[in-house]
């Protein structure tokens, strides 16, 4: 069912690790070249493309591009209380943390009369992406939102693929958790073009009560298929974007200690988002890696997924990986760069102080992924592929610029106008000198 890749006795350089280590296989360059053409279509004919792509692609043409903010409030009042108090749990919870996350302003004083300050401003508009394909993410609206939110983000928009079986709107718990968070503004598009109309806006009316479609944002973010990072990777310029979102992707660093029922469980678990996810356990325990082995079996057998789970899990992007020691375990996830890590060792908490690499790190037996996808606090907007090598996960600061404030006096610019005169004379560019002469 899983492969494994046997590390033991071979030291090996981070190129060479790079190269061994399981990863999916996924041709962005190629789905750019699918989804370019649908870019610029939506780009020239605006709403009517939006609705003949939602009939090609989703199977249904929605009455409504932009779904009536009376339909998005009604959804709440549809939701099974256990789900409603979930999401209000998941939402208190996130915004405690991104609160947090809110950088300082701040004023330098460089000399007397010489100050710089520091200013955090949020972008103007942001667009907020959430799939609904193998499964819909009423989590992730929360952690796009909630991050927007707390960086002060006045305008934002959700698009969520039309639902064939909810008669052309997106999935119903995903407008109520808009709803909960006082987002009205909801797009029933999908895929790239969902990308497209954030980016470029949608030019035309809505065929039923004529009320104009989606202005231009700044800044596009959310998880997707490999069509939707195609997408990203084309509008990337013309707005700003979170990440070019892969499959997602669990490794588990784990020691003769970890107890192979969570183990096992925590692979299979992200191994039903997509056949593409990748599952990865790193150990030094020949015992451990059997163990799992076995469990897999078991679990993969009894869940509901089972045919993506098993596709998941047999692929080349999934293994077990058998190191010499917890040294050789750290080099290794570190050369990984995992979306989610989890670290099931003696002592815990300080094997995951020496992890450099990993979009987000969970620590202990009882941090599973799980907590972190829907109700630690965190974002599980994460970095994959391996860009967690110089990449964030999805914050407050996705949605921030920072910008600095120069101000000087009269005194404060003579005492540096040598310098600076000199400065630029040694690069060749003896007007900037001068512009600063001319004030003296």
């Amino acid at each position: 069912m899983i492969t494994r890749i046997d590390l033991r006795g071979r030291s090996l350089s981070r190129r060479d690790l790079l190269e061994v280590l399981p990863r999916a296989e996924v041709d962005v360059e190629h789905a750019a070249e699918v989804v370019a053409p649908i870019l610029a279509a939506v780009r020239e004919r605006g709403a009517a493309e939006l609705r003949d792509l939602a009939e090609r692609f989703d199977g249904v043409r929605p009455v409504h591009l932009r779904v009536p903010p009376d339909v998005v409030q009604a959804a709440v009042g549809a939701l099974d209380p256990r789900v409603r108090a979930a999401l209000e749990e998941t939402i208190s919870r996130v915004r405690r943390v991104h609160a947090a996350q809110v950088p300082a302003d701040f004023t330098v004083d460089v000399a007397p009369g010489a100050q710089v300050r520091q200013r955090w401003i949020p972008v103007r508009r942001v667009g907020l992406y959430v799939p609904g394909g193998l499964a819909v993410y009423p989590s992730s609206v929360i952690m796009n939102v909630v991050a927007a939110q707390a960086a002060g983000v006045g305008s934002l928009v959700v698009a969520s693929p039309p639902q064939k079986d909810e008669g052309g709107l997106p999935d119903p718990v995903v407008l109520a958790t808009c709803a909960l968070l006082g987002v009205d503004e909801v797009y029933a598009v999908g895929g790239a073009q969902a990308v497209a109309m954030l980016a470029f806006g949608a030019a035309g009316t809505d065929e039923v009560d004529g009320e104009t479609l989606c202005e231009p944002v700044d800044v596009v973010t959310g998880p997707g298929n490999v069509y939707v990072a195609a997408a990203k990777r084309l509008v990337r310029g013309v707005v700003g974007i979170d990440a070019e979102a892969g499959p997602t992707e669990i490794a588990v660093l784990a020691d003769g200690t970890a107890d192979a029922v969570h183990v096992a469980a925590d692979l299979v678990s992200q191994a039903e988002h997509d056949p593409l996810a990748a599952a990865v356990l790193v150990t030094p325990s020949v015992e451990l890696a059997g163990a799992v082995e076995s469990k897999l079996v078991d679990l993969v057998g009894a869940t509901r997924h089972r045919e993506r789970v098993t596709t998941a899990l047999g692929g080349p992007q999934s293994a077990i990986v058998l190191v010499d020691d917890l040294e050789a375990g750290l080099e290794v996830v570190n050369a990984y760069g995992a979306e989610h890590l989890e670290v099931q060792t003696v002592d815990a908490a300080a094997v995951a102080e020496r992890v450099t690499s990993a979009g987000a790190i969970f620590v202990g037996a009882f941090s599973p992924v799980s907590l972190g996808d829907y109700m630690a606090g965190s974002n599980h907007v994460l970095p994959t592929g391996g860009c967690a090598h110089f990449a964030s996960g999805l914050g407050v600061h996705s949605f921030l610029r920072a910008v600095q404030v120069v101000e000087y006096d009269a005194d404060a610019l003579r005492a540096v106008a040598d310098r600076i005169v000199a400065l630029a004379d040694a690069e060749g560019l003896p007007a900037h000198g001068e512009a600063v002469q001319a004030r003296l």
